[in-house]
Order: structure tokens, then sequence, then C-alpha cells
């Protein structure tokens, strides 16, 4: 049996035999399908966390207000300024009876709605209604918690592949091109990696009104330099082996040889660091909100509620969620990382067992 099952062993890929490793993680494993889960889940936030109706019947019409957007209280006999108010008339069109309905998402409140809205309040306690309560400006803390989810782990994700992009390409070309070409780089890395990037936010967001891919264009400018390093180190110790000289000798141009023969063999930096490069853009992104030069307002942000919840300590729940949130998707990530380094680990025992 032992023979027959090292016989099938021999088969198996290195990277499927790296993703059973990691199957035998279960923290790292159950984190990875619980985030991966729950990020697929927020894309679909508008039609689960939402004060627009998914649909409205009236007067023998169907309307769509999630797909369609702002659609005026006109339209539904509502005597209010500007979009209907659909909690209302969710509850209007129940007791009139008439042949009218409205179906309103699972959690029928926005992230953006105030006290301008009805029935919202400054500072509300959690209840039945907001199950997390509400801030300073009666917006639901709940609902702005899960968008900030969305929010975040996107721009840690775009900004980590464009780091990655930019840190492969340029490390990788140094390392195998070497000599003055990667005495170059070295100089000018060295030079821009002493740009203070905060002072650098702070006067751009000074001048330019923050947004997503503003941030984002800001943070690759020096994040890239971590990884360029790594991917040197990897080709300039990889281009020196048997297998590049071959692909030379049978005329392989340098990209197909860096790409496709040298760049497989480097993987391990980059899917080792991935995780960990998440969380750093995360806590990134939460550290700017929470000094002010982040995403612009009313955009929610874990950060920007944190700042809200210090300002009145008292208000407990202020603190609690953005914090609870921010510490177990930091910590999933990190359990991933963790599981990640074990499956590259060649030994069959490390401390994770």
């Amino acid at each position: 049996m032992k023979f027959l099952k090292k016989q099938e062993d021999r088969h198996i890929s290195i990277l499927r035999k790296r993703w059973l490793k990691f199957k035998t993680l279960k923290r790292g494993y159950y984190s990875l399908i619980t985030l991966s889960g729950l990020y697929g889940i927020s894309f679909f936030l508008p039609m689960l966390i939402n004060n627009r109706a998914l649909v409205v019947q009236y007067e023998g019409e169907m309307y769509f207000p999630v797909f369609s957007g702002y659609i005026a209280g006109k339209t539904f006999g509502q005597d209010v300024p500007g979009e209907a108010r659909y909690r209302v008339l969710k509850e209007l069109f129940k007791m009139k009876n008439n042949g009218n309905w409205v179906l309103m998402p699972p959690y029928p409140y926005s992230p953006y709605e105030d006290i301008t809205m009805e029935g919202n309040k400054m500072y509300e306690p959690p209840s039945t209604n907001h199950w997390l309560g509400t801030d300073n400006t009666g917006r639901d803390v709940f609902a702005r918690l899960c968008y900030a989810f969305n929010i975040s782990i996107s721009f840690a994700l775009i900004l980590t592949v464009i780091n990655y992009i930019f840190g492969i390409l340029i490390g990788g070309s140094m390392g195998y091109f070497g000599g003055k070409f990667d005495l170059f780089f070295q100089r000018l890395i060295e030079i821009w990696s002493s740009l203070p990037m905060l002072f650098v936010i702070i006067i751009i967001s000074s001048i330019l009104k923050p947004s997503f891919l503003l941030l984002v264009g800001i943070y690759t400018m020096v994040n890239w330099i971590g990884m360029t390093y790594l991917m040197r180190a990897e080709f300039y110790r990889e281009k020196a082996k048997d297998y590049v000289a071959a692909a030379l000798s049978m005329g392989q141009s340098n990209f197909k040889v860096m790409f496709k023969h040298i760049f497989p063999n480097a993987l391990v930096p980059v899917i080792t660091y991935f995780p960990f490069s998440i969380v750093a853009g995360i806590s990134a992104l939460v550290g700017l909100d929470y000094l002010g030069f982040g995403l612009a307002p009313p955009t929610p942000s874990w950060g920007q509620m944190l700042d809200v919840g210090l300002q009145n300590v008292t208000k407990w729940w202020m603190v609690f969620s953005p914090v609870s949130a921010q510490f177990l998707t930091l910590l999933s990530i990190v359990f991933i990382g963790e599981g990640v380094r074990e499956a590259f680990d060649p030994k069959v025992y490390s401390r994770l067992r």
C-alpha cells in the first residue's frame, strides 16, 4: 500500500501537492474559504443592505429601484422631496392593502442615509432595527461596516497586484541583466525609498480630493520596492542554473527565459508574501482614514468609524464594531499567510504542526 501511495504521489504536480498540504492546515484553509465567501457576497450588498427597494409593484407597474437608481417619491404618490422613502412606502401599502407592495432588502438601511431620513437618530445603541447602532450623524454602523469591508479588501488587492507587477518586472530585470542596469535601479530605488510617504499623501490630499484610485496610485509609488528586492534575489540565483543556459542555447529570447522559465521557479516569495501584503494594504487605508487623509466622506471606512468612536468612547459600539471587524479580517489573512508559507515549506513537519 505504501508503495502504491508513493507511485500515486509521483504523478501529482508540485502545485497540487502544495494545495493538498495547505488544506490540511485547517485554520488557514477555513479562513480562506470564509474570507473569500464574505468578499464574494460583499459585491451583492446593494441587494442585501440598502434603503432602496428591490421591487415595487405600484398601479400595475413594476419598478426596480436597486438597479434603476433614483426614483422620485411623487412617482408612488409620496409627498416628500427627492427620492422615494421605501420603508415608509412599504408600511403605507401594507395598511392600504390595495394590491401595491414593496420588497425591501433583508437589511433595509443604507450606509449613506443620515438623520435627514425618517427614524434615524444620532448615537442610537444597537437594537433590532440597527444591529450595531448608529453613528454621530445617524448612519447605520452595520451597513457601513459591511460596505467598508468590500472597500478595504478591494483596495488592498488592487494595490498588491499593481505593486507585484512593478516589483516583478523591475526586480526580475535587475536580477537577470545585472551589471549597470542593476546598479542604476539600485541607486534609483535607494533615492525613491527615502521619500516621506505620509507627508506626500498629506500634501496631495490638501491639493486634490482623495479618491480610491488616487490613494492606490500614491501608495504604488513606493510599495513596489519591497517585492523588487525579493524578485531580484530570486532571478539572480536562478539565472546561474543549467536550465537557463540550455534555454538560451536553444535561441530563446530574454523575455521568454525570464517569464517562461525563471519566473515559475521564483514564485515562492510572490505567493508567500501576498497575504501579508493584503494586511499591509488594509492597515494603510484604515490608518489614512483615521487620520483624515483617506477616502472622502461619506465613503464607508473602518478608520473613519474608529475616529468617530474614539471621539466619544462612551458609545462603545462605535469603537467595538470597526476594531472587531478589522481584527477578525486581519487575523484570517494572517492564518492564510501562515498556511501558504507552510504549504511551500519542503519540510514535512514545522512549527504549525
